[in-house]
């Protein structure tokens, strides 16, 4: 017998420490090759790591919530000769882990890289380096449940377990994966579509939480996605002097053109909602206010002013908050701009939007719908300095010269980054968004 020890790997990026998320496996497990032994979570998405070799599992390194560097001891693994001797080639055939939970909101690239470790062993990145070429499904693990009806469909170990623990039959899943092989991101969209009804909570949330029946209380360990989000926001919060600014619309004249163009939409097409309206109005304002949109690099010190608008759509999903990005907003027509946003909307929720699809916003629209209340004070998504919030519409009786009548109201919820926007230009810029939302046949006047 032998041991084999499997190092935190680099996940490339100048990653230098990963956080545990959750363990599959335990000390004394049998884990067969390409099994699923834990998640990690980087500053960029969390990370499924399989099992390099067949062995049994010695010892692990790292509970959920705790950090472990690039290069350290993860697992330690006690193998036969064959499985040994095969740790450095066959144990390679282990598929690339794909990206599961890409966090919101990230860190641009204009921010200064950390360094990455270079203590990792050759022999790692030989195997990660491996991995991402072959995309070779876990027929290993197939055969193993050959018995159980789902055991017919591709999927990671992992994948198995969270299905059965949510009373998903994996047979009802699509799979999206390498020869149909079901990614942790196809159970996630089973499960939003209610797929499984009365599903018992999640092994990793029983594992995570500590409830004191006698008190009635429960111990929730902040790890993983939702540790993130909770850094990002506070370090918004600290870092920036956030300016807010309320403004009502009158969306009567929109209500009305939206109606109209939605009477004579192709059938195939969605119905138009007033997102894509406000966000084709705001990138023709910011060319009047390009220090609206805008990134501040703060390693720098410099404001990067963009032409583009890459707008960020701030989206709620089953693993919390996303904002996937709408590119080059302002070179879009209407529909198409409507049909992009509930794309990359509908990818975040479904958990299968690439990381670039998920970095590299300027300004972020956010919206809580019918929920949307009379305002609200968002919060700027970092390193941006601006995000509009928009707030729900309701009829409501107003004065129009001189008269009570009644109009579909709605405000407008922004926050501004007051070090680089003015609040004379913050008023100013969501005035301009008014008046070409009042009169909305501007907004398509070149």
């Amino acid at each position: 017998m032998s041991r084999y020890v499997f190092k935190m790997p680099d996940l490339g990026e100048g990653t230098v420490s990963a956080e545990v998320v959750a363990w599959h496996v335990k000390p004394g497990d049998l884990v067969q090759e390409d099994q699923v032994m834990c998640e990690v979570m980087t500053e960029k998405a969390a990370v499924e790591m399989p099992a390099p070799v067949t062995g049994r599992i010695i010892s692990i390194t790292g509970q959920p919530g705790d950090m472990v560097a690039v290069g350290s001891d993860l697992v330690v693994f006690e193998t036969d000769a064959t499985s040994a001797a095969s740790g450095d080639a066959p144990a390679a055939r282990a598929p690339a882990p794909p990206p599961l939970e890409p966090m919101v909101p990230q860190r641009r690239s204009t921010d200064k890289p950390v360094a990455a470790s270079s203590g990792m062993p050759a022999t790692e990145k030989r195997q990660v380096a491996a991995a991402a070429n072959d995309p070779a499904p876990n027929a290993a693990n197939d055969a193993t449940n050959g018995a159980n009806k789902s055991a017919r469909v591709m999927a990671s170990p992992a994948s198995r377990r969270r299905a059965a623990e949510a009373g998903l039959d994996l047979t009802t899943v699509t799979g999206t994966g390498p020869a149909g092989r079901i990614a942790p991101g196809d159970i996630d969209s089973a499960l939003a579509a209610g797929a499984a009804r009365g599903a018992p909570p999640s092994m990793n949330a029983r594992a995570n939480a500590t409830r004191d029946v006698r008190n009635g209380t429960e111990e929730v360990k902040i790890i993983g996605l939702r540790r993130v989000i909770a850094e990002r926001l506070t370090e918004s919060a600290k870092s920036i002097p956030q300016y807010s600014y309320v403004e009502e619309i009158d969306l009567t004249r929109l209500e009305a053109l939206r109606k109209h163009l939605n009477d004579r939409r192709p059938p195939s097409a969605p119905p138009l909602t007033f997102l894509p309206f406000i966000v084709s109005a705001l990138t023709r304002v910011l060319e009047k206010f390009p220090q609206c949109n805008a990134i501040y690099d703060s390693a720098r010190g410099v404001l990067i002013k963009h032409e583009a608008v890459h707008v960020g759509i701030a989206t709620q999903t089953p693993q919390g908050l996303k904002v996937p990005v709408v590119r080059n907003a302002e070179s879009r027509s209407l529909h198409d701009l409507a049909a992009e946003i509930r794309r990359v909307a509908e990818a975040a929720r479904a958990n299968k939007s690439p990381r670039e699809e998920l970095t590299g916003s300027t300004i972020t629209v956010t919206s809580l719908g019918k929920l949307g209340g009379i305002a609200s004070t968002p919060m700027i998504n970092m390193p941006e300095v601006a995000i509009i919030g928009i707030n729900k519409a309701i009829e409501r009786a107003v004065v129009v010269d001189g008269q009570i009548t009644v109009r579909l109201m709605m405000n407008l919820s922004s926050s501004f980054d007051h070090r680089f926007v003015d609040g004379y230009d913050c008023a100013s810029m969501i005035q301009a968004l008014k008046d070409l939302l009042e009169q909305p046949a501007t907004i398509f006047i070149a």
